[in-house]
């Protein structure tokens, strides 16, 4: 019996010390942190800045004890601020009610950059581009939120109002937006994900032919949508670099460009949506051009997917990012959903894909909520194993 117990302790040390020595020295080790609806951070709405802090904290401090060397945290989530800006109101999902700030007064973001850095530990900026209002029925708006001041700016879809994506002065309002961000705060990065183009909705078209017709000139539709997201992106990056020449631009496509049967360029997936087909954005074009520093693809599906297939997807990634840092987004939040997310080895084994694929830089994890359960036992699996090496967060190239 001893001697089984001995042989096992010696296994276990083994796997360990392979563990530690297949860390990489550079590695991003990232968690998002959605403050939409509250779904990470704050847990609910507070003007208490005590409270805020403190729960941030927490938040931070548990990441770290996990061996995370950056958060991505949701900073504008519909056109709001988690931060004082003369631009944007106070948002909801901070303090409650839209416009009102947090007392005793104080600036969250800056607070968060710092206590962030402290850790050393990066702070990427994340933002929503054209999302306005979250939920039509029930977002709370104050009457200097800019639907009320430029309503002529907006579109309905569905329940939520959205910047007209392809009105000149909409692409102006954001990147000033962002310039603000860039040029008041010591942010590593500024990070939007997928939500360029609204997911389609069942039998709806996208109301935006009035702009269509002033701004078209003779390009079919879509054409012209990914016209405006492109011109969006080359403002943002360039603004960004003016700024703060160190501060990169990262984008967190949905994990699909194009499924092969409508590219011979694309990925051999069957996914219904995909970025360059309905969500009007072209992630190649724009890691080709050299306008975003990082991308990080949602890859939030499981090892042999019948649709979309995991180890199908990073390996295609993996050939498309054009000398760029490519991030894989991780869906630990779907521990528990199926069979595959029950089983305690899904996390790991992406893990090991992701780093024993050639151009994958590290990883970012949605979302930061599902490790307060440490669900699978994946808390500790980052914290003794694949993370126990510390791992400085890659260099922008």
């Amino acid at each position: 019996m001893k001697k089984l117990l001995a042989i096992a302790g010696l296994l276990l040390f083994t796997g360990f010390i392979q563990a530690q020595n297949q860390s990489p020295v550079e590695e991003l080790r990232a968690v998002w942190v959605a403050t939409v609806s509250n779904i990470d951070f704050p847990s609910s709405p507070t003007v208490r800045s005590d409270v805020q802090r403190a729960e941030f904290i927490k938040l931070l401090d548990m990441h770290k004890r996990n061996g995370m060397n950056a958060v991505v945290v949701q900073i504008r989530p519909a056109s709001d601020a988690f931060y004082p800006s003369a631009l944007e109101p106070w948002s909801q999902w901070l303090t409650g009610r839209q416009g009102q700030p947090p007392f005793p007064y104080y600036d969250p973001l800056a607070f968060m950059i710092t206590e962030t850095h402290k850790r050393k530990m990066e702070f990427h900026a994340w933002m929503n581009p054209y999302r306005a209002v979250f939920n039509l029925n029930n977002s709370s708006i104050t009457p200097t939120h800019i639907t009320k001041i430029h309503p002529e700016w907006f579109l309905t879809y569905g329940d939520k109002k959205y910047f007209d994506p392809g009105n000149k002065d909409v692409q102006k309002h954001v990147t000033a937006v962002v310039k603000d961000v860039t040029s008041r705060y010591d942010v590593d990065a500024i990070h939007f994900d997928d939500y360029f183009y609204p997911y389609r909705l069942p039998g709806k078209e996208f109301p935006d032919e009035a702009s269509y017709k002033i701004y078209g000139n003779g390009m079919t539709k879509n054409d012209w949508r990914r016209s405006n997201t492109d011109s969006i992106i080359v403002m943002l990056s360039r603004v960004i670099k003016e700024e703060n020449k160190n501060c990169q631009f990262g984008i967190s496509p949905f994990g699909v460009w194009r499924n092969a049967d409508k590219d011979p360029n694309g990925s051999n997936t069957k996914a219904g949506q995909t970025n360059y087909d309905d969500l009007y954005a072209d992630i190649l074009l724009w890691l080709k051009k050299g306008w975003i520093d990082y991308v990080a693809p949602q890859l939030y599906w499981e090892i042999g997917h019948n649709l979309a297939d995991y180890t199908t997807l990073i390996e295609w990634w993996s050939k498309n990012t054009y000398g760029k840092n490519c991030y894989i987004g991780l869906g630990i939040y779907r521990a528990g959903s199926n069979a595959a997310w029950r089983d305690k080895t899904q996390i790991p084994r992406q893990i090991e894909k992701l780093r024993n694929t050639p151009n994958i830089n590290g990883m970012m994890f949605f979302s930061s909520k599902t490790f307060d359960r440490n669900p699978n036992g994946w808390n500790d699996s980052l914290r003794l194993n694949y993370f126990s090496v510390p791992a400085n967060p890659p260099k922008m190239k």
